[in-house]
Parts: C-alpha cells; structure tokens; sequence
C-alpha cells in the first residue's frame, strides 16, 4: 500500500452515519474554548456531499434568527461525535443550492412518507486483526487414543401380580 494511502486508513472511523442529501440531521460537534471541551449541536438540512475517502464533507444549512447559516463538516473528522438522522428527506437532485434562496417553509424539503428513521452505519474499514500463524516445522502433539469404555446397560423388569376389582 502507499505510503499516504495507509496514513489515512489510520484516520478512517470504523462507522459513518448512512447520510443522504435533504436529510435533516443533527451534528454533535466538540468545540474547544480554551482548556474545556464542550459538545454543541447543530441542527439543519444536508444541502450537499462531496469528496471521497479521508476528505469526505456534508454541508449542513439552517435558518438561525432569519439568516442563513451553513457549516461543512468532515465526515471522519474526530471533532464530529455522532450525527443522527431527525427526518428523511426526499431529494431529487445531488445538489439543493436552490434553498438557499428560499425563506420559511419553502426553505425545507418534503419529508419522504413512510420512510423510517434508522441509525444505519457503513462500515468503512474491516478490523485487520493478525492471526499468529503457526510454522509447518513445529510438531503437533501425539494424539493418544483411548480404549472405548463399553459399559452395558442391564435392566431389570419385576412384574407385579394383578388383582381385578370386582363390583
């Protein structure tokens, strides 16, 4: 493998979210102010994705106090904790730079009917675990063989004398 190539399947998560465009998903990214950290959430329609591997993004675009706010997000980047699906959206396009120009209610996607909101995740890399392969020149252990064990089974019946009752 190439050198970069296996530099960034270290950084890969294991586990990213199932996102499609027009989702509306809510981001737990880790924010840093000074020597704290703090979860905050950002909650909005997926407007676009883009790239691939290590340098994957998801743009996530809402309406905080009558602007329009969109924040980029790498997609394996440590600071995202977990994104969950809050609504399944129905796109037809890869692209929806048409809401930006949209206000109030026009501004969301129609919501898919009867689709169900899972937690689905791709699994991006397979745990490569090394199995100890053992050398050909090593002996195998001397299997014994017992003698079977024949044990017989003796049953006994006793028959007991009958009495009819009569009425």
């Amino acid at each position: 493998m190439d050198i970069i190539k296996s530099i960034e399947h270290e950084q890969l998560k294991n586990k990213i979210p199932d996102l499609k465009v027009g989702d509306t998903v809510r981001v737990h990214q880790r924010i840093k102010e000074g020597n704290r950290e703090r979860i905050q959430v950002f909650e909005g329609i997926i407007i676009k994705k883009q790239g691939g591997g290590l340098n994957s993004t998801f743009t996530v675009r809402r309406i905080s106090y009558g602007v329009g706010v969109e924040k980029t997000f790498l997609i394996h980047s440590p600071l995202v904790e977990k994104v969950e699906v809050v609504r399944v959206g129905k796109a037809r396009r890869a692209k929806l730079y048409y809401l930006r120009d949209r206000v109030g209610k026009s501004a969301k996607t129609k919501e898919a009917i009867g689709a169900r909101i899972e937690t689905k995740e791709i699994n991006v890399k397979e745990d490569l675990t090394e199995v100890p392969v053992e050398s050909a020149e090593e002996e195998a252990p001397a299997v014994e063989t017992e003698q079977p064990v024949v044990e017989e089974a003796v049953d006994t019946v006793t028959e007991e004398p009958t009495t009819e009752v009569k009425e």
